[in-house]
């Protein structure tokens, strides 16, 4: 369990500086450079998520069961991730008309990912890893609304909505189909 914190703390920590320590991180750009400093925390978050699948797969061997969820959340959290997918891809592809009014889609899809993994993983280090991840992106969508600079993009053509749906989705059914297996070592159906 040692290991799958230490993780969080790295990833989700290098990813609040901006909430946190806004000046501090300013200042490290100001010393390292633009160029530096995104290669740092590359790297720190690599290590973060290396830390964080290793550590969670270190705890599901003796794992510590707090509740027992029930088997019809699954279809529920099904739905969610397949939500999360697409919020992911619009986060990632120019502007429809989804990216403005959901204002942070990537933030959108990891609320609605890890709320949908506790609906369904009842042990220790699932509430630790899922629950970790939510409260961070409620956290960081909070900050997003004050603090100054931060631009939501305007509208753009439903066609880039169209993409990104189809992209969310394929990438969605990949992932039910052999990703989650081959990766998480976790069979979705």
């Amino acid at each position: 369990m040692l290991v799958l914190i230490l993780g969080l703390v790295l990833f989700l920590g290098f990813h609040s500086v901006r909430i946190f320590a806004p000046g501090w991180r300013d200042g490290m750009v100001a010393r390292l450079g633009a160029g530096p400093w995104r290669g740092l925390y590359s790297l720190v978050s690599i290590v973060g998520v290396v830390l964080i699948v290793w550590g969670y797969g270190l705890s599901r061997q003796d794992p510590i069961v707090v509740y027992d969820p029930p088997m019809a959340l699954r279809h529920l959290t099904m739905l969610l991730v397949l939500i999360a997918f697409i919020c992911f891809a619009v986060s990632l592809m120019p502007a429809g008309k989804l990216k403005p009014k959901l204002k942070h889609p990537m933030l959108a899809a990891v609320k609605i990912w890890a709320f949908g993994h506790l609906l369904v993983n009842g042990d220790l280090a699932s509430i630790l890893l899922f629950g970790s991840f939510l409260a961070w992106a409620v956290v960081d969508r909070i900050s997003l609304k004050r603090r100054p600079g931060v631009v939501i993009p305007a509208p753009g053509p439903v066609r880039n909505d169209l993409i990104a749906a189809a992209v969310g989705v394929v990438a969605y059914l990949l992932f039910v189909w052999q990703l989650h297996t081959l990766l998480i070592g976790v069979p979705v159906m």
